[in-house]
């Protein structure tokens, strides 16, 4: 949870930035950054309690996962911005390499991929 607050922050504190200092191209970049950052934050940690509570109920992380497919099937159709589909086609990447792990019997994937994809989008969303 905390990490999804520090990167909604990151991004919404970017977004305003922008807006300040450049015009309206910049502006929809922070819009979809904002977005696509707080999809990700969630779905990132839906993923990340299913794998802490997958003892209980390891069907939570197809669950995450599918959830995780629906959100960046969304975003991939919301942003015209290359950097953010590329993040987007990242965490896609990330998710099938959850799910196939999962499919092999890991009951506790590595998630790295998809944390390290989260951090792409907040390092694209930062004005350099």
């Amino acid at each position: 949870m905390k990490r999804r607050r520090s990167i909604a922050l990151a991004v919404a504190t970017a977004a305003v930035a922008v807006t300040g200092l450049v015009g309206c191209g910049a502006l929809d970049k922070a819009m979809d950054c904002v977005k696509t950052a707080d999809a990700i934050a969630t779905s990132v940690d839906k993923l990340s309690q299913a794998v802490s509570s997958a003892s209980n109920d390891p069907t939570q992380i197809e669950e995450a996962l599918n959830s995780i497919d629906t959100e960046l099937g969304n975003l991939k159709n919301t942003t015209d911005n290359a950097d953010l589909s590329k993040a987007v086609d990242d965490l896609n990447k990330g998710v099938d390499t959850v799910r196939t792990a999962v499919k092999n019997g890991d009951t506790t994937p590595d998630i790295k991929p998809i944390t390290d994809a989260a951090g792409e989008v907040a390092k694209v969303c930062t004005p350099g």
